[in-house]
């Protein structure tokens, strides 16, 4: 920090520093209090999370005795993740009180500007403080007394507010920068959707029609038991629904289990060129194709297409709008709270392709060339983005060395 500007401990700036009230389920209501929790502390945010507001009543609130906390007033989370990310509380038109591991600082007004310490505590050099006082042996938390132990720099109100106003136009021409790399990302998404969907809404003459299991070998797979330890090596991967479609782009991770000689007499192979299928749950219908010999669990159901298709064409089908629908229809229809589609609806669900491997190959050939290109799009506004948080972590550091310039 600059040379000259006076340091105070968080506690000693401000006018209340405590932390909110021990709230359980049974005290909740639908009206009165809204209770802000750590969730809707970001970093240097409210996430205000609508639809998932949580209230207590008038009543409560007085036998409680809770503290009421208002618009302006900063929440620090103590727990994760990151520990000692804060927030300003916004005006919601409601009154408000905050759960027990959320400290509320009121800022002495005539010390400290609240903005200058909402961006101080966005810096690295904050969270290296919280970092220093962390404790907790099941998870990170930081107490109260530690929290208000964090070094907190004080140059002169009228450079506070100099900072702050650069600050605040650093982040804004930073925020339009994000939002357009992250809808150029959006962008080059729809493109290749779009795409997609483009070839399996138009299809036309030489097209036909078959189920699943006119086209090739389908199987659901399963699990060999895991109390035999010798069913598991690096023999053939073993692919679970959090492996399928790892990166986006219908890819598999391979790396993650696998099955040992002993294991895949046990369990079910997929030959290279498989479709694999999530048939259960909240991911049901995501989809990957494999590039490699595997196996996999009970939630899965592949298709291995015959030597005269195109195997890829049948991925792109299959993660297709209208192969999708399909699936999620008969997959809500079997049971609402938990989508799930077994291997004989699967297998009997029909896809349009055309009659000839060519042209299977000839789609597959544009789809995939789409595919790349769109991904060093992708990847060029990632980089964008990862770059955009890097240059307000150097501004930011800037700011609480001293060292902006007059702007």
């Amino acid at each position: 920090m600059k040379q000259g500007w006076e340091i105070r401990n968080l506690s000693e700036v401000c006018t209340f520093f405590n932390d909110g009230n021990w709230i359980e389920s049974k005290d909740q209501s639908d009206s009165g209090y809204r209770l802000i929790q750590t969730g809707n502390v970001g970093i240097g945010e409210f996430r205000d999370k609508s639809g998932k507001e949580r209230y207590i009543s008038e009543s409560t609130f007085r036998r409680l005795r809770c503290t009421e906390i208002f618009e302006g007033d900063i929440l620090v989370s103590r727990l994760p993740d990151p520990v000692g990310r804060t927030c300003m509380v916004p005006g919601l038109n409601h009154k408000m009180i905050t759960a027990v591991d959320c400290t509320i600082v009121r800022l002495k007004k005539d010390l400290i500007n609240e903005h200058f310490f909402k961006y101080y505590s966005q810096s690295q050099t904050y969270f290296n403080r919280i970092s220093e006082k962390i404790t907790g042996t099941t998870r990170d938390r930081i107490s109260r007394n530690n929290l208000g132990s964090i070094p907190v720099p004080l140059p002169p109100l009228p450079e506070q507010l100099r900072i702050v106003r650069i600050l605040d136009d650093a982040f804004a021409s930073i925020a339009k920068a994000k939002a357009n790399a992250e809808q150029n990302l959006k962008n080059s998404r729809e493109l290749f959707e779009s795409s997609l969907q483009s070839v399996f809404e138009n299809n036309g003459e030489g097209w036909e029609e078959k189920r699943v299991k006119d086209l090739g070998i389908t199987q659901t797979g399963t699990t060999p038991k895991t109390i035999e330890k010798e069913n598991y090596g690096d023999f053939i991967p073993f692919i679970k629904p959090a492996d399928i479609d790892f990166s986006g782009i219908g890819d598999l991770r391979y790396d993650n289990e696998g099955l040992s000689e002993i294991g895949i007499k046990k369990g079910r192979k997929m030959e290279s060129g498989s479709i694999l299928m999530v048939c259960i749950g909240a991911t049901i219908g995501k989809a990957g194709f494999s590039e490699l010999e595997v196996s996999c669990n009970q939630q899965i159901n592949s298709l291995t297409v015959k030597q005269e298709y195109e195997p890829k064409f049948f991925y792109y089908a299959m993660t297709s709008k209208e192969f999708q629908e399909k699936v999620l229809s008969e997959g809500k229809g079997a049971q609402a709270t938990l989508p799930i589609i077994n291997k004989s609806k699967w297998e009997n669900l029909t896809i349009n392709f055309p009659k000839t491997k060519t042209e299977q190959q000839t789609i597959v050939h544009l789809l995939d060339s789409l595919r790349t290109e769109t991904q060093k799009l992708e990847t060029i506004y990632q980089q964008k983005l990862k770059d955009l948080e890097e240059l307000k972590k150097s501004i930011l550091q800037k700011a609480f060395n001293g060292e902006l310039k007059t702007s």
